[in-house]
């Protein structure tokens, strides 16, 4: 025996396939914004960035060791320089005068190359120094657009939520009006098959977009107002009103 309803709660699970629909629609639009393209592509750029960020400091701290080092040199050098024209000043034999000033020489020698090692490793560090700046500068600029995005993310995703609540408590509204087994059928047919509901309009189902052949519509046309008729190609419930051409 064929399912019964009133054309009315027939008709009102147009509404129902419609929310059910635009819930899609939005979950579709949730798993697909375009701020989370966005941000992957941020996030990857910043991975990259974050990579050489590291590879520039751990270049600033090598140069600053080196430098260190020679600068510790220099400091050596200067100290013995120092302590040999002390003695040098304060000698009387010639041959430890002999010794010191050729001692002093060999060691301004050392400190003026000392010195030239230091500028070079200083300049480089400057260097260094810049271009990771650089580097903190942009990802700093980086890190403010991800947020920038995410703030876009975050307000766009609220916004398909709180439509989506709105929609889930009109289907609710309109799904408690309807008759049990009307509403199963629908579900069903709905989860199997796509689409629960689906308008005759001028012997076209609007589920399929197909024009019903004469065969299916003198079928439909004999069938009374209140059995439930399904579509022969969506297999929706096939909802018949004044538009339907019977």
């Amino acid at each position: 025996m064929p399912l019964k309803a009133s054309p009315d709660d027939q008709a009102h699970l147009l509404e129902l396939q419609a929310i059910d629909t635009r819930l899609q629609q939005l979950d579709h639009r949730a798993k697909t914004l375009p701020e989370e393209a966005a941000l992957a592509g941020l996030s990857s750029e910043a991975d990259g960035l974050r990579v050489e960020l590291l590879s520039a400091t751990g270049a600033v701290e090598d140069a600053q060791l080196e430098l260190s080092r020679v600068e510790g040199d220099v400091s050596v050098v200067e100290a013995r320089i120092r302590r040999d024209t002390d003695r040098l000043q304060a000698s009387s034999s010639v041959k430890d005068v002999a010794g010191l000033e050729s001692e002093l020489a060999g060691l301004r020698k050392r400190q003026l190359d000392l010195e030239e090692i230091e500028l070079t490793v200083m300049e480089r560090l400057e260097g260094l120094e810049a271009a990771a700046a650089g580097l903190r500068a942009k990802n700093d600029e980086l890190q403010a657009t991800m947020t920038d995005v995410t703030a876009e993310r975050d307000a766009a995703l609220g916004a398909l939520m709180s439509e989506r609540g709105h929609s889930v408590a009109n289907r609710s509204t309109i799904a408690s009006k309807l008759p049990e087994d009307l509403l199963a059928l629908y579900e069903r047919q709905r989860q199997r098959y796509g689409t629960g509901a689906s308008l005759l309009r001028g012997g076209v189902s609007s589920a399929s977009g197909v024009k019903l052949n004469e065969s299916d519509m003198a079928s439909i046309r004999a069938a009374s107002p209140d059995d439930v008729v399904l579509c022969p190609d969506s297999n929706a419930i096939l909802v018949r009103t004044s538009e339907s051409g019977l």
